[in-house]
């Protein structure tokens, strides 16, 4: 039985998608755009790009965009090109496509602002309803033409005398909703249109329909794009401006300028230390529209110590047209501007020391960050940063000249522990334990050859300390014995030695590193036999013990080692044990707590016996 062809039973019928306008409106507002004010901002776009479009026809005219706001009506009228009936139907009729003309797109992208072709739809954020009349520069004697899209979805258009229109270009009217009166009031169009378009290019200006003259949103170009008698009066006018735009006087303005990209603009160095890490937001205008207000991705993370205000020809926005779109360009625009910040701070280094010095006391971690990857950084400023030194806050470049070895610990901690003894012994030990520093005192040899760097160990350290003479150290050994003992529980051991400064008692050596093994140890020992103890077990090492050095030249301790008394000298040792942990000023556990309290109660108690 031959096989029936079924073929025709499953034919294919191509069809068109169907587009929900409210649901793609409602998509917008909650996904694509922040807020329903952008509206504004796409209106202007769009005129924007009319203009440029009709500078190309005709470059040497005079045309502008007006805004109109009572609170009835949003109007947005400009000069621009204009549409004919055809591009009415092929442009604001059509989902996606871009609003230029599409035998201009591939030559001419570069001279617009929007890409995306969605922009006029972001109306229907604040209005159910919009109203477009046009009229094409292109063609002589053009009619004009009106569209007017409703939320549903539908249109109309028709072709109007040329005398609707007298003048090409195109206005946009919009009537608001009753719910979208927060962004459609004369005074917040106004707000709204300063926010967007204080840079353009072009003269825009406001009509609030008082009857007076309309208001001008953008009476003045950038700073950077005006000419100054001196140099000082440029310099006061950026400053000026970084003060405005951002709310706060900046330490020093720096002028951005990359040709290339159509770049201009600056960067202010903020006044105030900011945490480490921290991004602030940059303030990126496209071809004069703003674009962002947050362009954390315009430089470097290690730059936070500046806010960038900048318009740039040739960054790509994303569809939403509120951020950077991430590409070659945007990342060589981003070495770049690293660039003009590292060669401020060459600047500042070579010819303005005062300035300099305010900027690294402001942001030594935002240059320490830098300095760490950054090898020019590193051998222009290593020298000039501040650190915590056995010398006090100096430059390693002073404490250089004085100690051929630098010795660094590896926490504050530590470096608290030993930094009397140490500088008493003529060691040279500098606080690495904060962000950066330990790194960067390990690559001093690159800038000064002639030092020598090394991690501060407890041997190098007790190297430096003097033992007592062997008839002392007996005499002292019953009272040792006792310490040890009444110390056993926090696996510290307890020797005798001199150093100085006589005035202090006692030097813990510990590290954080030995307590957190010691800790591991005690766990496993107490969970012996479990799941925990077998893997705490196969982490246990040798635990390094702390320990206790005494000094023979301090009254007190001459005094403890003499005490024959058996409790009264595990009291003493307990409390010498407490003082030196807290001249450590690390955080007290709670049994060292408790020993310190106990300790001081029962030489009290001793007191008070032997006086009575």
């Amino acid at each position: 039985m031959p096989l029936r062809d079924t073929s025709a039973d499953h034919a294919s019928t191509d069809r068109t998608f169907q587009v929900d306008l409210r649901g793609l409106v409602d998509l917008l507002s909650h996904h694509l755009y922040s807020s329903p004010r952008v509206y504004l901002r796409e209106l202007l776009q769009n005129a924007v790009d009319a203009l440029t479009a009709r500078h190309a026809v005709e470059p040497h005219g005079n045309f502008g965009i007006r805004l109109y706001a009572d609170g009835k009506v949003v109007r947005v009228e400009d000069d621009g090109v204009g549409l004919t009936e055809a591009d009415v139907h092929t442009f604001l009729a059509t989902i996606g496509r871009s609003s230029k003309r599409a035998d201009r797109i591939a030559e001419q992208r570069a001279d617009f602002i929007g890409q995306f072709g969605i922009g006029l739809l972001s109306c229907f954020l604040v209005a159910d309803e919009i109203h477009v009349l046009s009229r094409s520069a292109r063609t002589p004697d053009a009619p004009a033409v009106e569209w007017r899209g409703r939320g549903d979805g539908s249109y109309t258009v028709r072709t109007l005398p040329a005398s609707a229109r007298p003048r090409p270009g195109t206005t946009v009217t919009l009537t608001p909703r009753s719910d979208a009166g927060e962004w459609t009031r004369p005074q917040q169009v106004h707000a709204l249109a300063r926010h967007f378009g204080s840079l353009l290019r072009h003269p825009v200006t406001l009509d609030d329909g008082s009857g007076g003259p309309g208001t001008p949103v953008n009476p003045e170009p950038a700073p950077w794009a005006r000419s100054f008698p001196t140099p000082g009066a440029r310099s006061r006018a950026l400053a000026a401006y970084g003060e405005e735009v951002f709310g706060f006087t900046p330490l020093d303005t720096i002028e951005l300028d990359l040709p290339a990209v159509g770049l201009k603009g600056i960067a202010c160095v903020l006044p105030e230390a900011v945490p480490a890490g921290r991004r602030h937001g940059h303030r990126v205008h496209v071809k004069g529209m703003l674009l962002s207000e947050q362009a954390e991705e315009i430089l470097p993370e290690w730059a936070f110590f500046v806010r960038c205000v900048v318009d740039a020809e040739s960054l790509r926005p994303t569809a939403s047209r509120e951020s950077l779109y991430e590409d070659a360009t945007l990342a060589a625009v981003r070495d770049a501007l690293a660039e003009r910040l590292r060669e401020w701070i060459a600047r500042a280094a070579a010819s303005d020391p005062d300035l300099l010095g305010r900027f690294l006391q402001t942001h030594h971690l935002a240059v320490k960050s830098l300095a760490v990857h950054d090898d020019e950084i590193l051998r222009m400023l290593l020298p000039w940063l501040p650190f915590e030194t056995t010398d006090g806050h100096t430059t390693l470049d002073e404490f250089a000249r004085t100690h051929r070895t630098v010795l660094v610990t590896s926490s504050v901690e530590e470096f608290r522990q030993v930094a009397a003894i140490a500088s008493a012994a003529g060691l040279g030990v500098v606080n690495g334990g904060y962000t950066y520093d330990r790194e960067l005192v390990h690559r001093m040899p690159e800038i000064r050859p002639e030092v020598s760097v090394a991690d501060l160990d407890p041997a190098t350290l007790t190297a430096h300390l003097d033992p007592v003479d062997r008839e002392t150290e007996l005499a002292a050994a019953p009272y040792l014995a006792q310490a040890r003992d009444a110390l056993a529980v926090f696996d510290c051991d307890v020797a005798l030695r001199t150093f100085q400064p006589a005035s202090a008692p006692a030097l813990l050596v510990d590290s954080r590193e030995a307590r957190h093994e010691r800790t591991r140890s005690r766990l496993a020992r107490e969970q012996e036999g479990g799941l925990w103890g077998d893997i705490l077990g196969a982490l246990r090492q040798e635990a390094p013990r702390a320990q206790l050095i005494l000094n023979q030249l301090n009254p007190l301790v001459r005094t403890a080692v003499a005490i024959d008394e058996p409790e009264l000298a595990r009291t003493s040792a307990e409390a010498l044990y407490g003082q030196a942990v807290m001249l450590s000023r690390r955080p007290l556990r709670p049994a060292e707590s408790s020993l310190i309290n106990r300790s001081f109660l029962d030489l009290l108690a001793h007191a008070l016996r032997k006086d009575s």
